[in-house]
This record gives structure tokens, sequence and C-alpha cells, in this order.
């Protein structure tokens, strides 16, 4: 199956130093959500989005802007995708605020809540969406600080930052937290990946039992190929060529295809009665 609206493979090889820079990539991802038109769904609200530069976190943000809401970016270095995203949010009308810094790191994860809710007047929506990936062929090759990175990342930065948000999240407010396919059925290559992925989807259906007596929702997108700059600057230029070409749609999902799940599980409108649930955009039909 192929959508005129998007590029068909196989893309250029290309490849990229981690984290990646949207500008350098062959085609360019869709992630500014331009012909996308919001109706107020989060009028009034703060949310923050992690690794709100590029991807899917641009798309995120841009999104719930054009649905009313003020949009704190939290990311690592990527300092002019940052900009560009804080650009378009505001062009919508709405307040940005960068938080660039460590999300593996405990403070960081704290500073960035306290940020938002000190400098936007409170905190309504919280997008875990932050990850690091590196794959290795074979176990005996996945290095102990690998390991440790990738769930200081990947997981441990998700509960640091969630654990910082309940202190402001009031009834009505949403968390939603980023996890792929390959929680759902892993990946040979990226076992460190796989294993906090899975652990983000645990993590959302024990999280979501707790809270829902406080009124907080709890919900989970799990993606599958995405055409984002985590893939030329970690797969490799040859795995980038192809990168999606499994899926049934023959070609990765972009960014804009991927942000609407997130304003159906922010906006208490549409998603007033889900939590704990796990939506899975991946282009392909998996068991279970």
């Amino acid at each position: 199956m192929t959508d005129p609206k998007q590029p068909d493979l196989p893309f250029p090889e290309q490849e990229q130093r981690p984290p990646g820079d949207t500008d350098e990539m062959a085609p360019r991802p869709h992630d500014e959500m331009r012909d996308y038109r919001g109706s107020g769904l989060l009028d009034g609200k703060v949310a923050l989005v992690t690794g709100g530069d590029s991807g899917i976190g641009r798309a995120v943000a841009i999104a719930f802007a054009k649905e009313g809401a003020d949009v704190a970016i939290a990311y690592l270095s990527e300092h002019d995708d940052a900009r560009h995203t804080a650009d378009l949010v505001e062009q919508t009308g709405r307040r940005s605020l960068l938080l660039p810094g460590d999300l593996s790191q405990e403070e960081r994860c704290t500073d960035i809540v306290q940020r938002t809710a000190g400098e936007l007047g409170g905190l309504d929506v919280l997008v875990n969406n932050v990850a690091m990936q590196n794959p290795v062929e074979d176990l005996a090759q996945l290095e102990t600080k690998q390991w440790l990175d990738t769930f200081a990342t990947n997981i441990h930065g998700y509960f640091w930052t969630t654990r910082a948000a309940l202190r402001y999240l009031q009834r009505g407010s949403s968390i939603i937290n980023t996890a792929s396919v390959n929680g759902l059925r892993g990946n040979k290559s990226l076992v460190d990946y796989s294993a906090t992925k899975g652990a983000i989807i645990a993590f959302t259906y024990a999280l979501a039992q707790q809270q829902v007596e406080r009124g907080i929702r709890v919900n989970c997108v799990a993606p599958g190929p995405v055409w984002t700059p985590l893939i030329p600057s970690t797969m490799g230029a040859e795995k980038a060529k192809e990168f999606g070409a499994h899926t049934m749609f023959k070609r990765p999902a972009q960014p804009d295809e991927i942000a609407p799940s997130y304003v159906f599980f922010a906006s208490e409108t549409l998603s007033s009665y889900y939590t704990g649930e796990v939506f899975g955009p991946t282009g392909q039909v998996l068991p279970g």
C-alpha cells in the first residue's frame, strides 16, 4: 500500500551522529502538523512533552498548541530543532518553554516539572517521550554501561518525571507514555531498548490503577517504525534506507500520523473513560 502524500522507500542512505538533526534527514519528516486543525480540546491547559524537540514529540507539541495548550518542551541538546518546535508552538498563539538537559538524571527530571508549573502556571498533561537506542547484534556485546544508560533515560526518567508531576496534576489530568512495538514483541538487535519499552507498558498499567481514584488517566502510545532523527542517528545508513519496509504500508509512519493518538489521550472530552490503555499505531498485525 502506498500513500501519495508520503515519500516512498528506499530512502537515500544516510547516517548522523546522535542525537540527530531533522534538517539533515532525507526526506525530511512530516512533523509540523501543517494540515491539522484544532478544535479547542485543550484550551487553557499546560502540557510538558519530553523529547519534544523533534519527531513525535515535535508533532505532539504542535498539535497540543493547536488545541489550545501552552507547551513546555524538554530535550537533551538539540537546540536548533527545539527552537523551531517552540516557534511553531508560538505561531499558534500559545506559549512555549524550552527545557534543555539530560533526563537520565533525577534532579533534571524534577526541575523540568517544577519549571513548567512555575513558569506556565500549572501542569495538566505530561507526555513522557524521551528515548535512546543503540543497536547491538549479540547480547555478549551489550556493555553494562549501555544497558544502564538506556534504562536511565527510557524508564527511570519516566518514573522521576511522573513522580514530580503528580504534585501538580489534578482530576482530569492525563499522563501519556511513549512505548514501542518493540516493547510488545521485542527486537533482537535492540534488547535493552525493547526491555525498557516493555517496562513502560507495565508502568502504564500499574500507574493507571493507582491514580484512577484521583481522576488522573494514564495511557500509552506504542508506535511501530516512525521516521525521526533517532533512526539515521542510531540505525546505520543501510537500515535507514529500508526503514519501515516490513510494515503493511511498506514505509515508516510520519510523526504527524502518530500525534493525534496523543491528542485523544490528552483530551478528557475524547478519552474520559480510557485509562491503562495502549494504542499501537504499528502498521502491522500483532498477535494477542
